[in-house]
């Protein structure tokens, strides 16, 4: 008799990849789109024959997790088949909508869609008696790779610099070697674009073109699919979710030739600590079953509240799949720009929010207050790197990034539960005038007075500059005797000498007080 307690672990790659070679916001969700919907397919597929145990709420698209646990068969066959028909459909809907609306146009491309359609994923699988041998033999699979990598030919895309560019005569078999040179084709991959982002969004007049598509654009296939999934007469035809517009994200000068008047944002990318980790201890408990379908129900719960409850005053979470998020802190062009503090206030009160799913995981965070001339792919990579230095740096933290219009930044990283010293400041005459502590700094740093040459100087460093720190945030100074607090405040490891834990410390102040004075100079 059939063993019917048998336990399915699925995932599929790559994922973070696919991701992170986005650079623009449409493509950052375009992306997340079309893994939520690759995931559902799977598991809609799945429940016909097993019980899925997460993730939870499989009717909801937006934000669907791509680790799939069933209790019952789903042969890794299956999950080939439905997760390949499901990409291809999207792949045709977005090639015949390209053909149909530019018909005059000779397409030599279709073995490269193929191509595309049958090597852009790689499936993992795993099964066993229990929760936990199910989820160790998917991990066990996953370090036998099996990836098939194409040599695309033609010049790279304009947008990551990996594949070829995507236009009617990509696979002609007469693009003899003149013909491969990029100024021979250039001129027809500009035409291609141009009317492409016409046809998109037919726009009124020069100023209004390309902001679907840009005009100096030139994407890869996947490049082009992540932005045309996101154009609701394609989304329709597949079943996937809808956005609205990016365009209110207003950054911009008020007005031409005022290159200092454009508005800063706030961009925030989060994730919860150690998640795997905590799976894999639910996976042992004796209800281990229902207490990960509760997690994936409570975490997809608290990522669309969190999304959907989001002050529209304050800006927009762009996704939130349950345990990660990237949401943008900005005002709209009629109404007043946002200022620093008003972000700063929201980050602090974002681990109340976060713990409202009720699980007992931590969240890490990266925040990016970012100059208006700053490229947006360049602010989305940023918020990707202060993400992963608040988690290096110990987890359960934030990392706050002052990002310059010139791309030189200022970054200060500290636990949640100490973040609110910035509200502590005062300077020699009570008040909250930050250029004080920001000139002192300036000075004392010009005079290498925090600068640690040696061993032997690090403890009479460390020491001077908390005492600096303790004249403009009174009382601080004695906490910085508990070694256990000055371990959590930075980060350091038990590994690190004298010295490097001195630096630590020194480098933690000086960064508080740079980071606080852009932030919080008026409150």
């Amino acid at each position: 008799m059939e063993d019917v307690t048998k336990y399915t672990a699925i995932t599929f790659a790559p994922v973070q990849g696919f991701i992170e070679k986005s650079r623009k916001l449409r493509d950052l969700y375009g992306a997340s789109l079309i893994l939520s919907y690759l995931s559902q397919q799977i598991v809609l597929e799945a429940s016909k024959t097993a019980i899925v145990i997460s993730p939870a709420s499989a009717n909801f698209q937006k934000g669907m997790p791509n680790r799939i646990l069933l209790k019952g068969k789903f042969s890794k066959q299956q999950v080939e088949q439905t997760l390949l028909f499901a990409w291809k459909k999207i792949l045709q809907e977005c090639q015949c909508w390209i053909e149909k609306n530019l018909p005059h146009y000779t397409y030599h491309w279709g073995k490269e869609w193929t191509n595309w359609g049958n090597h852009a994923w790689e499936i993992f699988w795993g099964e066993g008696n229990t929760i936990q041998a199910a989820m160790d033999n998917l991990e066990t699979q996953k370090l036998s790779r099996g990836w098939t990598a194409l040599n695309w030919i033609g010049e790279s895309s304009s947008l990551t610099g990996t594949d070829a560019i995507a236009f009617p005569g990509l696979g002609a078999e007469n693009r003899n070697p003149k013909n491969r040179r990029w100024r021979a084709e250039k001129s027809s991959i500009d035409n291609f674009y141009y009317e492409l982002s016409n046809v998109i969004e037919k726009p009124d007049n020069e100023e209004e073109a390309g902001k679907f598509l840009a005009l100096d654009e030139q994407l890869s296939i996947p490049e082009l699919v992540k932005r045309l999934i996101t154009y609701p007469q394609i989304a329709n035809k597949i079943g996937m979710a809808t956005i609205r517009s990016f365009s209110e994200i207003y950054r911009l000068p008020e007005e031409k030739n005022q290159p200092g008047s454009g508005r800063w944002t706030g961009w925030f990318m989060g994730d919860g600590d150690q998640v795997g980790d905590h799976l894999k201890q639910l996976a042992q408990l004796e209800d281990g079953e229902r207490q990960i379908s509760s997690f994936s129900y409570a975490m997809r719960n608290w990522g669309n509240d969190f999304s959907n409850k989001f002050p529209s005053k304050l800006g927009r979470v762009v996704y939130a799949g349950g345990d990660d998020f990237l949401g943008v802190i900005f005002s709209q062009k009629e109404q007043p720009a946002i200022q620093p503090q008003e972000a700063y206030q929201w980050l602090l009160k974002l681990p109340e929010q976060w713990e409202k799913h009720k699980q007992k995981i931590k969240v890490s965070v990266g925040f990016v207050w970012a100059g208006h001339s700053v490229p947006q792919r360049d602010i989305l990579q940023h918020c990707r790197e202060a993400e992963k230095l608040a988690k290096s740096l110990g987890r359960n933290r934030a990392t706050i990034r002052i990002l310059f219009n010139s791309g030189q930044y200022v970054q200060w990283t500290c636990p949640w539960d100490y973040l609110d010293i910035l509200l502590k400041y005062q300077d020699r005459e009570r008040n909250s005038n930050w250029s004080h502590i920001y000139q002192d700094l300036a000075y004392l740093e010009s005079r290498r007075t925090f600068k640690i040459d040696n061993r032997n100087a690090a403890t009479s460093v460390q020491k001077s500059a908390i005492e600096f720190l303790d004249i403009y945030f009174p009382g601080e100074a004695k906490k910085f005797g508990d070694n256990n607090f000055v371990k959590h405040l930075v980060g350091f490891s038990e590994s690190d000498n004298a010295e490097a834990r001195a630096t630590a410390v020194v480098d933690w102040i000086s960064d508080l007080v740079k980071v606080g004075w852009h932030l919080c100079s008026n409150i």
